[in-house]
């Protein structure tokens, strides 16, 4: 089952004790997409948050406006891609730009040279 999940990249970036793990994965539909978010879950019991944003086949899903990481798949052209970004929250607040922030780098890390 997990075989099949092609992790591409991963970056890994600490902000103020909190840990932004960026993660890009290949993918072939939606519901691979389902399973690894359900994996990462369950793997990072302990983590804070972990927005992602995918586009497959001309189907997008993201998990919140306010997050970049859709906007990265846009902007380096990424079909058949999912981004993940996995937080640990370390004590101390970013605030709403630190934490925009602090994802859109892990993302974009996780993507270059794709």
């Amino acid at each position: 089952r997990g075989e099949k999940m092609k992790l591409l990249k991963e970056s890994l970036i600490e902000i103020k004790k909190s840990k932004f793990i960026g993660l890009c994965y290949e993918i072939t539909s939606p519901e691979e997409a389902k399973i690894i978010i359900e994996n990462l879950k369950k793997e990072h019991k302990k983590a804070r948050h972990i927005p992602y944003a995918y586009k497959v086949n001309n189907t997008a899903k993201k998990t919140d406006d306010k997050e970049p990481i859709y906007n990265i798949l846009e902007r380096k052209n990424l079909n058949n891609h999912l981004i993940a970004v996995i937080r640990y929250f370390g004590g101390v607040k970013l605030g709403a730009g630190g934490l925009l922030r602090a994802y859109s780098e892990a993302a974009n890390e996780a993507t270059k040279d794709l």
